[in-house]
Order: C-alpha cells, then structure tokens, then sequence
C-alpha cells in the first residue's frame, strides 16, 4: 500500500501563491489534486499522468499547475492568484494502475493522502 503525504498548506490572502508537495512511498501512476470545503462534496482539481499529461478544472485553471518529480515520487501544486472560495482542504490521491478514462473521476484513485488545509483570506 502507497502511503501519500502532503505539505505545504496554510494560510494566504487573497491573490497570493502556495505550493502544495505530496510525496509518495512507492510508485503511483496518474496523481492528482483533489479539494473539499466545509459543507460540500470533495471536487477534482487537476491531475498529472506519470508521463507528464496534465489537466486543470476550469475553476483553476491559468492560476494552478500540478507537476512531478518521478525521481522523487513527488507531486506538486503551485497555487497562484488564491481567491477565497479556494478555501478547503486539499488532498493528493493516486491511481495504482493506468486508467483510460477521465482524470476527474475520483473513482479511480486507490491512494489518498490526508489532507493539507489552505485557507484564503479577503
């Protein structure tokens, strides 16, 4: 079993930058960016194939952007241009194996982390 551990969460005002790491113990394939505010349903934020192909939500999309590190099973967010309705809590999952379908589909991820909180203050 793949354990997942992020970092790098905390708080920011509105129109700031985090960067969010989420390291794995062993191989993963596509990882992604998954996040939950108070109150509502855990959404898919972006994600990263282990061969570089990425994909946004269009909620973040042009202020966020996931990488990775294969050498060191890493998982970056970089977070930019934070507005506050992107408070929650923020977690890293991973696929154990290759998936042709969607990237958002929360579904396939087999591995998660236990979540980082990144609040945004107005």
């Amino acid at each position: 079993q793949v354990q997942l551990v992020e970092s790098g969460g905390g708080l920011v005002q509105a129109g700031g930058s985090l960067r969010l790491s989420c390291e794995a113990s062993g191989r993963t394939y596509t990882m992604g960016w998954f996040r939950q505010a108070p109150g509502k349903q855990r959404e898919y934020v972006a994600a990263i194939s282990s061969v570089g192909i990425t994909y946004c939500a269009d909620s973040v999309k042009g202020r966020f952007t996931v990488s990775r590190d294969n050498a060191k099973n890493t998982v970056y967010l970089q977070m930019s241009s934070l507005k506050p309705e992107d408070t929650a809590v923020y977690y890293c999952a991973g696929r154990n194996k290759i998936y042709s379908g969607s990237f958002s589909n929360i579904l396939t991820y087999g591995y998660w982390g236990q979540g980082t909180q990144v609040t945004v203050s107005s």
